[in-house]
């Protein structure tokens, strides 16, 4: 079938490989992830993606989603690739404490539309990050140990499904589809907008707190004592940072959602620690959560992995904080618990480890991504049974695979449903729960 067939049924721009703006097109947002994608379709409303589910049927392809490539694992080979950066329409309904938005909407933006009424979601640390892709995922929030996972707050998703069919999905119209899109991924629909409850945010305090390297075992007691008995309402991340210019530094990123006064006493034993180099805590509107990571706002070459951590004992604190941990750039553990651990109502499965581990680098070269894979994997296997083997579907990077994510039960109903509502497989997810 013709590209001139999806050019003429769809509002949006077309791009197929040759075209001058392909290539920029395709790259995703980890630039280390190569999408050798047979065509990418800048999509201008729901009435253009249920065009190009249709035409990619008929035509025997897949269909990927990405707003920006956020995710992307390098599985998109020989689909479409859509683009849905301007379904960026955002409404929000402060009397019911609401949102609902288009699938090209991120989380800065949303953030700052909710901030105007006290208001936040259960967003990330990157502003940059879309709303729906992160969601689908299930969202592992800065809030998530207060109000769970992102997922469960959704009410409502617009989508097209397989046959190219625009449908609303609730909890009482598709109980099943609901379960699945609330954690489980996009491998069952395009989804072109998102409903979603929203939660007071008054008043906001966080930072961060860098020291020197010296300072290492006082700040990862301080971090350890903090997070031993915290209230649900305050996360704290604990970062080893080697610049590639600029000494090694440890820091501290939290957040606490309530008074400022409140949060700087559950934060004081920082205080105690001498050398403090830049410290940024302060009462903050959520528009300004993603400050708190400070995150880069534009793609770049990473190579991540991320691990559930089971407990933080002296010897693993001596492999993530101690030991040698050239090309790595930097470990971050974050704190998890609270509501994250308990069950949820979407297939977004709860993790009663403590925190989350992430091994991070940046690069592209091969020999790089060798020396950082070595790395990665022998620090990981230095941990042994201190990594239970499950990561949360987000954090997700090339080679990884669904079943890292989700039990047995829950990965069998998923793949049900995927066989059920999309039996030639028109979605492919970053990744796919069959494949």
């Amino acid at each position: 079938m013709s590209y001139n067939t999806l050019r003429s049924a769809v509002r949006g721009r077309v791009l197929l490989p040759g075209d001058e703006e392909f290539d920029t097109a395709r790259t995703p947002w980890n630039l280390s992830v190569d999408q050798p994608v047979a065509a990418v379709v800048h999509v201008e409303d729901a009435d253009d993606m249920a065009a190009v589910v249709g035409y990619a049927r008929a035509a025997g392809l897949s269909v990927t989603a990405q707003p920006n490539g956020h995710g992307a694992s390098g599985t998109a080979a020989d689909t479409i690739l859509v683009r849905t950066r301007r379904l960026d329409r955002i409404e929000v309904d402060p009397v019911r404490r609401r949102a609902r938005v288009g699938a090209g909407t991120s989380w800065g933006e949303l953030l700052t539309a909710a901030a105007r009424h006290g208001l936040t979601g259960l967003a990330g640390s990157s502003p940059v990050v879309s709303v729906v892709g992160y969601t689908l995922g299930g969202g592992l929030s800065w809030f998530g140990r207060k109000y769970g996972w992102a997922a469960d707050s959704v009410r409502a998703f617009d989508i097209v499904d397989a046959d190219g069919r625009q449908t609303r999905v609730t909890a009482e119209t598709d109980p099943e589809l609901f379960w699945a899109l609330r954690g489980g991924g996009g491998d069952f629909a395009l989804v072109t907008a998102v409903e979603f409850d929203l939660f007071a945010a008054p008043s906001l305090f966080g930072g961060s707190i860098v020291w020197p390297a010296e300072r290492t075992a006082a700040v990862c007691a301080a971090f350890q004592d903090i997070t031993d008995d915290a209230p649900a309402e305050l996360t704290v991340w604990l970062n080893r940072l080697q610049p590639p210019q600029g000494p090694p530094v440890i820091a501290i990123a939290a957040t606490y959602l309530g008074e400022s006064a409140r949060g700087r006493d559950l934060l004081r034993r920082l205080d105690a620690i001498d050398g403090i180099v830049a410290d940024t805590r302060r009462e903050f509107s959520p528009a300004e959560l993603g400050t708190i990571a400070n995150e880069p706002t534009a793609p770049g070459p990473g190579l991540l992995r991320t691990e559930l951590l089971t407990t933080l004992d002296e010897t693993a604190v001596e492999i993530l904080l101690q030991a040698p941990i050239d090309p790595l750039m930097g470990i971050q553990l974050r704190q998890l618990g609270g509501a994250l651990a308990e069950p949820t109502r979407g297939a977004v499965p709860p993790f009663a480890e403590p925190y989350a581990l992430s091994l991070l680098a940046i690069g592209s070269d091969p020999d790089t991504v060798d020396a950082v894979r070595f790395t990665q994997k022998r620090i990981i296997a230095d941990l042994g049974a201190r990594v239970s083997g499950r990561r949360p579907y987000t954090v997700l990077s090339a080679g990884d695979s669904v079943t890292e994510v989700f039990d047995t039960s829950t990965l069998d109903r998923l793949r049900k449903l995927k066989r059920a509502r999309d039996p030639h497989g028109v979605f492919r997810a970053n990744f796919p729960v069959l494949y």
